[in-house]
């Protein structure tokens, strides 16, 4: 039986995990061999997301701190010094469907990373403005342009890797730009993605992401990566602090 680990980085969002939480399946990733745990990494959450994550037995971690970068960094690094041997990671707004989790683990046997393409999967009514749609079009060719490997969904936040990936990985991203980060770390490293079709629900609760002052983090995280290939400070959520 191999371990995995399913991260879910939060911020408020109580009603997603009421909402995702009794749909991980378990119980079919231990038909096909996994032992599953489900971590919450958490960025200070005032509403009742901590209560509903430990009502659904999840690991409460306090992440190292602000922003969503840092809430992954801070999961990457424990998941590296865990022994566990793949890790999925999907919001916890209600976008990701987690049913198709199993279909990650999969694709996990032959591949190191795998992305879920929202842009040529099934995106669902009032999931995705137009801005938001045409802004992950635009930002996934810059990112395709900029480095020669191509993209599908820069953006997605629905990923599943390999202990070798993550450990091989350089990330010192701290907001809404940590994908495209993983995306130009896995260049860089020469780590193949693997895009799968997903759906893309709409989001429960409020959004968090500003779609022009994040596009240009995005955008400017892109060049300084492709400039700079390996950031100077970070290395996989070993960035100005520590994890206690």
């Amino acid at each position: 039986m191999k371990n995995l680990v399913v991260m879910l980085p939060t911020l408020d969002e109580e009603y997603g995990l009421r909402e995702i939480l009794p749909l991980i399946p378990k119980g079919e990733l231990k038909q096909i061999g996994w032992q599953t745990e489900v971590w919450i990494i958490d960025g200070g959450s005032k509403d009742l997301s901590i209560e509903i994550a430990v009502e659904y037995d999840c690991e409460i971690i306090k992440q190292a701190g602000y922003g969503k970068g840092a809430a992954m960094r801070t999961g990457f690094n424990k998941f590296i010094e865990s022994n566990k041997d793949a890790l999925v990671m999907l919001d916890a707004d209600g976008t990701y469907d987690p049913a198709e989790i199993p279909t990650f683990v999969r694709n996990l046997a032959t591949n190191d990373v795998i992305i879920g393409d929202r842009l040529h999967g099934t995106i669902e009514p009032g999931a995705m403005t137009r801005m938001n749609y045409f802004g992950n079009h635009m930002l996934t060719w810059i990112a395709s342009a900029l480095y020669g490997i191509s993209s599908n969904d820069l953006c997605t936040g629905y990923w599943g890797f390999t202990k070798s990936a993550i450990s091989r990985m350089k990330l010192n991203s701290m907001r809404f730009e940590i994908e495209a980060e993983m995306y130009a770390s896995c260049v860089k490293e020469g780590i193949a993605i693997k895009s799968i079709p997903i759906n893309y629900r709409a989001r429960i609760g409020e959004a968090k992401l500003g779609s022009l002052v994040d596009g240009w983090i995005i955008f400017k995280k892109l060049l300084l990566r492709r400039i700079f290939p390996s950031p100077v400070e970070a290395i996989t959520g070993k960035g100005n602090f520590d994890i206690d």
